[in-house]
């Protein structure tokens, strides 16, 4: 097997391993299929998939970082969320990495709570903070998901266009 096939292989396992990232957040999914499309491209010398279609698609990665930044934090700061309810929901999501998936999905709402909880809310408003955080955390999801989808369109109509 020649050099060329082999980045390509690689490419290919780069975007399957960041789609499977874009649904569980463990894997920083959409740079990973950024790094496998941008290895495509430059195993193929850019000649299906040139440098101004890398830059879209590195535009919209980055634009992707800052939505799971954003997103839970919009979504706390909606429902009235205090400084500590954002803080403990990024330590949340955070410690959730390590307990898998139970844990990527209740971390930010449990951390959020405890957060306006120790703030000094009533349980009640705590969890309605908790749940704004999480309804974020999901929004972000459905708009990876969407970004996801408009690199690779762009990607595939790029290389066989």
């Amino acid at each position: 097997m020649d050099t060329q096939a082999l980045y390509y292989l690689l490419a290919a396992a780069l975007v399957l391993v960041g789609l499977l990232g874009v649904v569980l957040p463990a894997l920083p999914g959409l740079p990973l299929v950024f790094a496998g499309m941008w290895l495509a491209a430059w195993a193929g010398g850019y000649a299906h998939v040139g440098v101004g279609t890398v830059i879209v698609l590195a535009v919209l990665t980055l634009l992707s970082v800052g939505v799971d930044i954003v997103a839970a934090l919009l979504g706390a700061k909606r429902v009235g969320a205090s400084r500590l309810a954002l803080v403990g929901a990024a330590i949340g999501t955070v410690v959730g990495l390590f307990l898998g998936l139970p844990g990527l999905i209740l971390g930010p709402f449990a951390g959020a709570l405890a957060g306006e909880w120790i703030h000094g809310r009533r349980l009640d408003l705590a969890a309605r903070v908790g749940v704004g955080t999480w309804l974020g955390l999901v929004f972000a999801a459905v708009l990876k998901i969407g970004i996801g989808f408009a690199m690779l369109g762009i990607f595939a109509f790029a290389w066989w266009w």
